[in-house]
């Protein structure tokens, strides 16, 4: 590759090599993260061959961070950081000084310095943003309620980041042990400085962000470009964010999710979600392959037995720390197990955190090497835990009663798909604007009929309409048998998106050759796609207002 093209070269080699060893590990049954923390590996400075520029990922990898968060944010209100705020602080808080403790016993084990340890210790206790996420939007379990206490306990922890990334430097002196460390006065005034910034973002977000966010993208929106409506969707988004990072020493994490939650007022925040999806899943990627860039595989054979011990602390100490302190707060078995799962990793934050400490001269090398290589075994191993949770999920209900908690209430038809007794019936895929009108004129055809949607917002407004509706992936294997297709006579696809509506069109096929197969396009390519998956009609949106324009203008007489 030319050495003249950095960022060339390092977006095209970690996004192919990301993709290829992604599916390789899709095909084997493992998660594409794998894939792409190998990938990560193979374009890193330890591995022979074309080697990345190891500047330039971590911000691009950044750039993922942002548009994550801010895609959260904009399915995460207020009202639902605040109904968390009494275990998602003290939690929060616990669980960073039990990790810390933990981290600067074994540097103390390991002759390091206490400043040493206690950086190494804080890199161990924050879980990674991107993985955390990942994790409860592969269970659609961000709007429930254990989704909701794990995204504020992250962004507590986040928010303690800030200010120890603030507070380290000042403090370096003191933790070496040096004279002309800060005294109490000095800690104190610092701190108020720090908590007075981040307050004053949020209010900033709260009072002026509130009218203008919506307004803004109201006003765009009605211009009519979709161009000019994307980039003020991600202007909005990355610029919040450098931002807040300048102007108030705010993570670039933190400041995208206000601005996602501020813009999660507005009626468009759907239609957002949705432009802003495929960069946040390209630089999502991007976030994996930087990390796998840091790792040093010689690091397995030279120190084994600190990395097991940092990988015990990891997925082990801060488990179990977060396990008991959600059980303290009478929360349930299962809930407190999927929180303890999702904060059994490091990642963006512990690796920003020993960049610090070396610069300071406070982390000695082995420390970076240690966490770098804690962060790509807890990652691995991460995908496993949760799958684990998913094999106890019949034990927890029978040791918790058949009766869900109202805790679990807004999760439990994510978590349990009852099969449907309809046969005959005509099954439709997404309850959006399309989608519910096609329920509405079924039902008054006197149809049977099932809705199935995967988002649970759209999903409980079905149920709330009086439909017989599943929550989850319509592609799945346990969906299609949930929903009888084999017994179905008609399944209207009604999702705007063509490629996963292709998966669902050849998996209904499969499943029933029989079925009377609807679905919806946007383009002739579209059309011919859905087409020879197997659908039997294929609506193009912009073919039907065309004939209805002409047939309006120009009625044929009777």
């Amino acid at each position: 590759m030319p050495h003249h093209t950095p960022l060339i070269a390092t977006v095209v080699g970690g996004l192919v090599l990301a993709f290829i060893l992604g599916a390789i590990a899709n095909r084997l049954r493992i998660s594409p993260l794998v894939g792409y923390l190998l990938a990560g590996v193979v374009v890193g400075p330890f591995t022979p061959g074309f080697v990345a520029d190891q500047a330039l990922a971590p911000e691009l990898a950044e750039l993922g961070v942002i548009l994550l968060m801010f895609g959260v944010g904009m399915h995460f209100s207020l009202k639902d950081l605040l109904s968390v705020k009494a275990i998602a602080i003290p939690g929060a808080v616990a669980q960073i000084a039990v990790a810390t403790v933990l981290g600067m016993a074994l540097a103390w084990a390991m002759g390091w310095s206490m400043g040493g340890g206690f950086v190494f210790g804080l890199a161990l206790s924050v879980a990674s943003t991107v993985v955390l996420l990942r994790a409860l939007q592969e269970r659609h379990l961000m709007e429930s309620e254990r989704g909701r206490i794990a995204v504020g306990w992250l962004i507590v922890e986040d928010l303690a980041m800030v200010l120890a990334l603030v507070l380290l430097p000042p403090l370096a002196g003191l933790l070496k042990d040096e004279a002309g460390g800060l005294g109490a006065r000095e800690i104190g005034t610092l701190l108020a400085i720090t908590l007075g910034k981040v307050a004053a973002f949020v209010a900033l977000m709260l009072i002026v962000g509130r009218r203008v966010i919506p307004w803004l993208l109201h006003y765009i929106a009605h211009t009519g470009s979709r161009e000019l409506f994307r980039l003020a969707v991600l202007a909005i988004a990355l610029g919040v964010a450098y931002g807040a990072a300048v102007l108030f020493g705010v993570s670039f994490a933190l400041g995208a999710f206000f601005a996602g939650m501020v813009l999660s007022e507005s009626e468009l925040s759907h239609r957002a979600a949705e432009e802003s999806l495929p960069l946040r899943d390209a630089f999502a990627v991007l976030f994996f392959v930087s990390v796998g860039m840091l790792f040093d595989p010689s690091i397995l054979l030279r120190e084994p037995l600190p990395v097991i011990a940092t990988f015990i602390i990891i997925v082990i100490g801060k488990s179990v720390a977060a396990l008991a302190l959600v059980l303290a707060f009478r929360h349930k078995l299962s809930t407190a197990l999927t929180i303890a799962a999702s904060l059994a990793q490091i990642g963006e934050f512990s690796f920003i955190l020993a960049a610090l400490g070396l610069h300071l001269e406070l982390l000695p090398p082995m420390g970076r090497d240690l966490i770098v290589t804690g962060a790509i075994l807890s990652i691995l191993a991460n995908p496993v835990f949760f799958a684990s949770l998913d094999r106890l999920k019949g034990w927890l209900e029978k040791r918790e009663g058949k009766e869900p908690a109202p805790e679990d209430t807004e999760s439990a038809a994510a978590e349990k798909l009852v099969a449907t007794v309809l046969s005959q019936h005509a099954v439709v895929i997404g309850f959006g604007r399309v989608g519910s009108l096609v329920a509405e004129a079924l039902r008054r055809e006197n149809r049977a009929l099932l809705v199935i949607e995967e988002r649970q917002k759209l999903a409980e407004q079905a149920r709330a309409a009086g439909f017989e509706t599943l929550l989850g992936n319509a592609a799945a294997h346990d969906m299609i048998e949930a929903a009888n297709i084999a017994g179905a006579r008609w399944i209207f696809v009604a999702i705007p998106n063509a490629f996963e509506a292709g998966q669902i069109v050849a998996q209904a096929r499969k499943a029933n050759p029989d079925l009377k197969i609807v679905a919806r396009a946007h383009a002739d390519g579209e059309v011919d796609y859905l087409s020879n998956l197997g659908a039997d009609l294929i609506v193009m949106g912009e073919r039907e207002i065309a004939r209805g324009m002409m047939e309006r203008a120009f009625p044929q007489p009777a």
